[in-house]
């Protein structure tokens, strides 16, 4: 079965050794997803920063022929619980009707700390 990687063109994919995505037969991996904009700026607002997180994620999951309604999985990693409302509305907003596996989980902080939030995805390409 082939392997498929994809990147993000970040500096730290070889230091560290990740993709942005994986793809391997029908399944595609997306790696934590951090809520950052091309200009590096991360606004403070919970639910923008997951929208700008899913929308990091589709374009990932296009790359690898998948889109958002392929999604299985995802996980939602927060900072802070007072946000999971706000992120939670954001993840209904794409998936009200795909209904994916979710998780989320508060975490002690993100390598940011600015990020109120970090997901990770998995798809299953129909066939």
């Amino acid at each position: 079965m082939s392997r498929q990687l994809l990147t993000s063109g970040s500096p730290f994919e070889k230091s560290i050794g990740f993709s942005r995505a994986v793809r391997v037969g029908d399944r595609v991996l997306v790696s934590g997803t951090a809520p950052v904009w091309p200009d590096g700026s991360c606004p403070d607002d919970a639910a923008v920063q997951t929208r700008r997180c899913f929308e990091i994620i589709a374009e990932a999951l296009a790359e690898a022929g998948a889109s958002l309604t392929d999604v299985v999985r995802t996980r939602m990693f927060l900072v802070d619980s007072s946000a999971a409302d706000a992120v939670g509305a954001a993840h209904g907003e794409l998936f009200a009707e795909v209904r994916p596996a979710a998780t989320m989980v508060i975490v002690a902080g993100l390598l940011d700390p600015r990020w109120k939030v970090e997901i990770e995805a998995e798809a299953v390409i129909a066939s």
